[in-house]
């Protein structure tokens, strides 16, 4: 059964909508690095239309220029391309696919296909929310920049039920980026919260 990541650069107030004005002035060679690994060994890319239509206005004309970016541009339009949308016009771009009916029920086929071993979301906020609630996401990549960005859409909203989570790796960049990775987790019982109570400076004084 393939793993699903879901790859997000997030501000410190939880805004995954990116501006330019606050992501790119942290993007250096760590960052990048970071980015090529949620990329590395991916058998399909899971992408809302909003981020779809944002990728093929840009990485085809820079693979095209054959620019220090342009490699990443030819893996990317090499990448089977699976797009959430409602609509029909073309998508212009190779190997490029709609999801067919509901996007839960298509992701969890995909999930189960043979030969898939690794489907990446990248950006994509709606889609990412979807597959947390239906329970599966299998990764939280989240490349966390220390600025409040005050402004956009967060990818945490309001509702039930809590999504409880187990950090697998951290690694803080020269910026002040921290990459943080999660799965899905429970939450802590009752009773290592109450042995750590238990141990806090002070008690029973």
């Amino acid at each position: 059964m393939a793993t699903i990541v879901s790859s997000l650069f997030m501000s410190l107030d939880g805004v995954v909508e990116i501006d330019p004005t606050w992501h790119f002035p942290y993007f250096d060679e760590h960052m990048s690095a970071a980015v090529d690994s949620d990329y590395t060994g991916v058998d399909a890319l899971l992408i809302g239309r909003v981020t779809y239509d944002s990728f093929a206005g840009a990485w085809p004309g820079r693979e095209d220029a054959g620019e220090e970016d342009a490699e990443f541009a030819r893996r990317l339009g090499d990448m089977r391309k699976i797009v959430a949308t409602r609509g029909d016009a073309d998508l212009g771009w190779r190997n490029v696919e709609r999801v067919q009916g509901d996007l839960v029920e298509a992701v969890r086929a995909l999930k189960e296909t043979p030969g898939i071993t690794k489907i990446l979301v990248a950006g994509s906020i709606s889609v990412v929310r979807q597959l947390l609630a239906a329970g599966l996401v299998d990764e939280l990549s989240l490349l966390l920049h220390p600025v409040a960005a005050r402004d956009g859409e967060r990818l945490f909203d309001d509702g039930s039920p809590i999504y409880p989570f187990r950090l697998l790796r951290a690694d803080v960049f020269p910026t002040g980026v921290v990459h943080l990775v999660y799965s899905p987790a429970a939450l802590p019982s009752l009773d290592a919260q109450e042995d750590a109570t238990a141990t806090v400076p002070g008690d029973g004084e």
